[in-house]
């Protein structure tokens, strides 16, 4: 959505995306760029009739809808140990080192994941233009998986033929690497990987198969998910060589520190609001960080929600009583207690 003329309001963009899951929307999420909105002048503004003030407000709305990507300390950290692997790996006959990405809710891993891809993909880009190879595949994990169901999610990405139940879990893992050492893949992206408890029966099964992959595959595998040291990923010899194999990040809350005042100003940076005095939620850093717990996918959120709020009810600012109003994920929401406490927010 952009607006590049002011005299020129364009229509929103109403263009169904793939997932990232496919081919399709992972080659849209990399080669896509950042949203890009200039406001008007506040005259002509004002000046607009009702069909084309709504029509501009709605681009906005849609502008503000995009998760803003921040470049954190730890998104800087992931990118740089991802590309690490690959180059560590790039000669690698053996068992290749991989990278696990492990923190809480809303601490920004799938952002991380996906950008780490994004980075690695455009390189390969620059230096094979016009290549048709792919080099990223980003997929999740089957909830209660199988064996079968992992390899329909390397096919489901990929855009592979309809496999019916005649085509066993050896033919479609068979015919996934092929297309993947075709296509010169050498980045795998396996995000929710804390669906894949190894303390269980199908756990074992999953991860069995995942390292026929890993085994198969010339491309280093990064993971994403949940608290994964204790959601059950490294139980047992299966376990214990995954952790051998593999080196850790976490993610965690930001603290209140220079960095975090960053993140604020980063995102009020991208505000598109008419009336909305700069500064205000840099002020308002410490009162952030409280109400988000340092989470960066709250703070965007909450950011994101008082902007298309400010368009909304037409006050096109954000104020501390206006982010009070908004409600986000009740992880930030709840003191010890289990309980909201928007008083507390106010008065904190």
């Amino acid at each position: 959505m952009v607006v590049n003329d002011p005299g020129t309001v364009l229509e929103p963009d109403g263009e169904r995306k793939d997932p990232s899951t496919t081919l399709a929307g992972w080659r849209h999420f990399v080669d896509a760029d950042p949203a890009v909105f200039e406001l008007l002048p506040h005259r002509q503004w004002q000046s607009l009739e009702p069909p084309l003030r709504a029509t501009y407000d709605e681009v906005r709305i849609s502008y503000h809808s995009e998760l803003q990507v921040v470049r954190t300390s730890t998104v800087k950290d992931i990118a740089h140990q991802g590309r690490l692997l690959t180059l560590l790996n790039q000669r690698e006959h053996g068992a290749r080192r991989g990278l696990i990405v492990s923190g809480q809710w809303t601490t920004g891993k799938t952002t991380a994941l996906k950008q780490l891809g994004r980075l690695h993909e455009l390189r390969v880009q620059q230096r094979y233009p016009n290549s048709r190879r792919i080099p990223v595949v980003y997929i999740t994990a089957p909830p209660r998986g199988s064996p079968r169901k992992l390899a329909m999610e390397f096919a489901r990405f990929l855009g592979l033929p309809i496999i019916t139940a005649r085509h066993n879990t050896t033919d479609v893992t068979s015919a996934v690497c092929q297309v993947l050492i075709e296509a010169r893949t050498d980045m795998v992206l396996v995000d929710e990987i804390h669906l894949m408890n190894l303390a269980t029966t199908s756990g074992e099964e999953l991860s069995d198969h995942l390292k026929y992959f890993t085994e198969h595959l010339p491309a280093t595998f990064v993971y994403a998910g949940i608290n994964v040291e204790h959601s059950g990923l490294f139980t047992g010899i299966r376990g214990s060589q995954l952790a051998g194999r593999c080196v850790l990040i976490r993610t965690g809350p930001f603290p209140l520190t220079s960095e975090w005042r960053s993140l604020v100003a980063g995102l009020e940076a991208t505000l598109r609001l008419h009336w909305h005095e700069e500064g205000t939620l840099v002020r308002l850093s410490k009162y952030l960080h409280q109400r988000t717990g340092g989470m960066i996918g709250s703070l965007s959120h909450l950011i994101r929600a008082a902007a298309i709020t400010a368009i909304l009810d037409g006050s096109e600012r954000i104020t501390r009583s206006a982010l009070a109003a908004i409600r986000i994920d009740h992880s930030s929401e709840s003191t010890d207690d289990g309980q909201a406490s928007p008083l507390h927010w106010e008065t904190g």
